[in-house]
């Protein structure tokens, strides 16, 4: 093979694996219904447990796909609730785990000037089998562990919708 027919050969090869990587995704994501659902079922639980707070759940993008907040949680509940659910959805993580991380590592500690992250826990992925398909986040309980806990059976409630 001479140098045009390599040269050729490079090009051709070139571009059908340009054209292979160009295809549309098909990505899952969390439905408004859903995303309703484990709100309510979060604030429910904490409600249970006598805790005021507010619940947000976000999609695979971090976006507000549902709130619900209950009667007589601080207004602070919202923004703490959000600002979980977003870190959890953006990292694929519970934000109690990522806050542990962070307290034991220092490079991890970094994570806390992120624009719009909060390590505190109450913040956990929504999964559909592997997918995240989004993030609960949960503010106002008296400490975030006991968040993380409503967080919990929010999505253990809703575990057959999430298969």
């Amino acid at each position: 093979m001479n140098t045009i027919e390599k040269s050729v050969a490079i090009a051709v090869l070139s571009a059908a694996a340009a054209h292979a990587g160009a295809q549309v995704r098909t990505e899952r994501n969390i439905s408004l219904e859903l995303a309703n659902q484990i709100a309510g079922a979060a604030v429910t639980a904490c409600t249970e447990k006598g805790y005021a707070v507010a619940a947000t759940v976000v999609d695979r993008a971090g976006v507000v796909k549902a709130v619900q907040r209950a009667d007589n949680a601080g207004p602070h509940t919202l923004a703490s609730s959000q600002q979980k659910a977003y870190t959890s959805a953006s990292a694929k993580n519970s934000t109690l785990a990522m806050m542990e991380a962070a307290q034991k590592n220092p490079g991890a500690a970094n994570l806390v000037y992120l624009p719009g992250f909060l390590l505190l826990g109450g913040g956990l992925p929504i999964k559909a089998g592997n997918d995240v398909i989004g993030g609960i986040g949960i503010g106002g309980a008296p400490a975030g562990n006991l968040d993380d806990q409503c967080a919990q059976a929010a999505l253990e409630k809703m575990k057959d919708q999430l298969k």
